[in-house]
């Protein structure tokens, strides 16, 4: 059954093979792609510069003063409860039949738990009491 599928296929198909790794798979795509974006040609040309050149390894790192500056402490705070917020967005609430049988399920599991726990220190108390006096 499965020849007749080889057979039904195009021929092309025969001569490509499918990628093994993450990596060629990841050229394979990229290579299907129609065209980049200006900023990823441009971290690329930049890549490749700094790939280039050899001298560039043994230098020390660049000082930290041309870095950004950090938002404020209470920028901090508002951009995270703004993400928060967008977070709690995307949540798909339940419904209140939903939230019942939820809570219902919950209660009877804890209930089982709690009186499995009780008989096993019941019975293990026994144990104990029988064994050392």
């Amino acid at each position: 059954m499965s020849e007749g599928r080889e057979q039904d296929q195009p021929e092309e198909r025969e001569g490509a093979s499918r990628p093994v790794t993450a990596a060629a798979r990841r050229e394979r795509r990229a290579s299907s792609r129609p065209a980049a974006r200006k900023d990823s040609a441009e971290s690329k040309s930049a890549k490749s510069d700094a790939s280039d050149d050899g001298e560039k390894k043994g230098r020390p790192t660049k000082a930290r003063d041309n870095q950004e500056k950090r938002p404020s402490l209470i920028a901090q705070l508002f951009r995270f409860l703004r993400e928060v917020v967008g977070e709690l967005r995307k949540v798909i609430w339940p419904t209140r039949k939903q939230l019942v049988t939820y809570t219902g399920v919950v209660l009877v599991f804890v209930v089982f738990m709690v009186a499995l726990v009780w008989a096993l220190d019941l019975g293990f108390g026994a144990a104990v009491f029988k064994v050392f006096g």
